[in-house]
């Protein structure tokens, strides 16, 4: 089943955002690879492509698992949370209706 992972910046972390950044999408690239990646990518904090010193918000994946219990254990894992990036990840089950 595909999993929302619906996350959310601490304020004032985009040096930490963009050091641990190379990590984290190395897990999500694995995720591709595997073919479970259905989309991944930041929320800006301003209303454009590349928002600079404004930084992100945070974060939506939709990827697949076995079950909650394993997105969650894979959210938990990832290296924003480590680097104090993430207030909070929300992971939900989601159903792919379109395209």
């Amino acid at each position: 089943m595909f999993y929302a992972f619906i996350s959310e910046d601490v304020a004032g972390t985009l040096a930490q955002r963009l050091a641990a950044r190379p990590e984290h999408l190395a897990r999500l690239r694995r995720l591709q690879d595997e073919g479970r990646l259905l989309l991944a990518g930041p929320h800006p904090a301003i209303d454009c492509d590349d928002p600079g010193e404004a930084g992100f918000t945070g974060s939506l994946v939709v990827a697949e698992f076995p079950s909650l219990e394993d997105a969650q254990r894979w959210a938990d894992a990832d290296p924003y949370v480590d680097a104090g990036v993430y207030a909070r990840v929300t992971v939900k089950p989601f159903r792919k209706v379109l395209p």
